[in-house]
């Protein structure tokens, strides 16, 4: 180890301590006090609460993750907006406005720190089929206007779009281990409301076209996660200056296991883990059953139970 570099050093030892090695052990290992190792800990835990206290104040106001919204978004009007939307979609050129502002300023916030997310992540069943029956100019538009309907679906229960892969979308919700309820109470009501979009406002426009209809699997979960940089993304504007932003993502065990969650939804369902299920209210845990998937596909452990990780499925 370079000695001599204390960010070298310093990195190092959080490094290992993530890694799960105790500050004693640690000392040990590269020869440095006890007490200096727990006050390099401590200083790191102490700059990512400070993040995320900062993270949490969103234009000086309180984020909308910290109210309960199932009973103010206005879902019938969510369906009419789809079905205008797909309608146009397949008759004209679709005019797509997804804006990643939001969600950069909230990342940036939150970079090189651990934070803790409400993740969701929601994926198309049917494109396929649907794309042996559409041109792919067509095809594009419906995907399209998916995206849009969901992304302002997520925005309107307090979640944040991280990315677009394809006929899916991944977002996650700020939230925190001390306070688990109303963020992943929103986060299943968007879901329903998506689930909801696609019955009743986009899939009544493919059938007067005859086309197969869509459906939707989503996973939800709870757990910690690491804000990353990679690189820089460069914009020119119209004056000529070139703006340059850094590339985030986010990494965690979190995302990994919500992805495959939703691999075990069918269509039209919502794959929630325990954590979600247990900080939802009973009227919202009435709308879920314990889903029996098989240890040979589903072997995740619980850090806190030492059993296989539940998971429940909507009804």
């Amino acid at each position: 180890m370079d000695g001599g570099d204390p960010n070298y050093q310093r990195q190092t030892i959080i490094n290992l301590y993530n890694s799960g090695i105790e500050p004693e052990i640690i000392a040990v290992q590269l020869d440095l006090g006890e007490e200096q190792v727990r006050q390099v800990i401590a200083g790191v835990a102490a700059e990512e609460e400070s993040k995320r206290a900062k993270a949490q104040q969103v234009a000086g106001a309180p984020s909308l993750s910290s109210f309960y919204l199932d009973k103010v978004v206005d879902t019938d009007t969510a369906v009419a907006q789809a079905q205008e939307h797909v309608w146009k979609a397949l008759k004209f050129d679709t005019d797509l406005n997804l804006s990643s502002e939001e969600t950069q300023a909230i990342l940036e916030k939150f970079v090189k720190s651990k934070v803790s997310f409400v993740i969701l992540h929601i994926d198309l069943v049917g494109s396929t089929k649907l794309s042996m029956t559409l041109p792919p100019d067509r095809l594009a538009n419906i995907v399209q206007a998916f995206t849009q309907e969901m992304s302002i679906i997520i925005s309107a229960y307090g979640g944040y779009v991280l990315k677009y892969v394809g006929d899916a979308i991944m977002a996650f919700f700020i939230a925190d281990w001390n306070n688990l309820a109303v963020p992943c109470a929103n986060a299943v009501a968007c879901a329903q409301t998506m689930i909801k979009v696609m019955r009743q406002g986009i899939n009544p426009i493919l059938n007067q076209y005859d086309y197969p209809e869509l459906n939707v699997r989503v996973g939800i979960d709870f757990g910690d996660n690491v804000v990353v940089q990679y690189g820089w993304d460069a914009t020119t504007l119209d004056d000529g200056r070139v703006v340059r932003r850094p590339h985030l993502d986010i990494l965690g065990y979190t995302i990994s296991v919500t992805a495959k969650m939703t691999a075990l939804a069918g269509p039209d369902q919502i794959v929630i883990g325990q954590f979600v299920y247990e900080a939802l209210r009973e009227d919202q845990q009435a709308h879920f059953k314990p889903l029996s998937v098989s240890p040979e596909v589903w072997g995740y452990m619980s850090d806190y139970t030492g059993k296989i990780y539940q998971l429940y499925g909507s009804i």
